[in-house]
């Protein structure tokens, strides 16, 4: 990734904006565009600065960093930083890049610039050519066919992708791994799974089965499921 991660941070605490800022003055690959007290400041300058990343905190006056997330129509990546570790299960379905605890140490904040950075990295690499993909897994780049998956598990910030001899654990998030496939051949029957319709062995309530493995359906998405199984004519008889 050859241009810096254009990033916003905003907090209602004066101590903890000025932390912020020099944590991010030390790692070469940010660019601190600006620094708000409050959502409503944030919801301005970013009608006149979009960047990659916030540093976002999440109990503040008018709105909390959450509500303001939720209402943005194309959020940038996000880093929540709070004293309250009561909001984590909300960021993580809100897919924040991390969650930061205060008071931050150095440490645990260049774990997760290091995350940020691996992420954008991952954005700007051009999908691989061809029918296959390659993920880092075990400090390696590890080469996977489509046609070899069968299914893919969100982790959290990992995405643990099925294979019939295998399981491979990668530093993506389940959106990240659905860009690079085939939209034709796989569907997401459940917010933390992708699953390949030609390796449906069956279907039974609202579980699907492929393989030794069950995935879950969602029951919203049952019926959008369903219909793009049975248009495929792919499922196996």
């Amino acid at each position: 990734m050859s241009t810096a991660i254009k990033c916003i941070i905003t907090d209602d605490e004066p101590f903890a904006r000025k932390g912020l800022q020099g944590y991010i003055a030390q790692i070469d690959f940010f660019e601190l565009r600006g620094v708000c007290e409050n959502a409503l400041e944030l919801n301005s300058l970013l009608k006149k600065e979009p960047v990659d990343l916030l540093f976002l905190d999440i109990e503040m006056p008018y709105l909390t960093g959450i509500e303001f997330l939720r209402q943005l129509p194309a959020p940038p990546r996000v880093i929540f930083t709070t004293a309250y570790e009561k909001y984590a299960v909300q960021g993580f379905e809100l897919e924040v890049l991390d969650y930061l605890m205060k008071p931050i140490s150095f440490d645990r904040f260049l774990r997760a610039a290091n995350k940020a950075f691996d992420y954008f990295h991952q954005q700007h690499t051009p999908a691989a050519p061809g029918d296959y993909i390659f993920v880092k897994a075990d400090s390696k780049l590890e080469k996977i066919a489509f046609a070899d998956i069968l299914f893919a598990e969100a982790l959290e910030n990992y995405v643990a992708i099925y294979t019939r001899e295998k399981k491979i654990i990668t530093h993506l998030t389940l959106k990240m791994l659905q860009e690079k496939l085939p939209a034709q051949s796989f569907v997401q029957p459940h917010k933390s799974y992708l699953i390949a319709v030609d390796k449906i062995d069956s279907i039974e309530g609202n579980m699907l089965h492929t393989a030794q493995y069950t995935v879950p359906i969602s029951k919203y998405q049952k019926e959008e499921i369903m219909e793009k199984i049975v248009n495929s004519k792919l499922l196996k008889r």
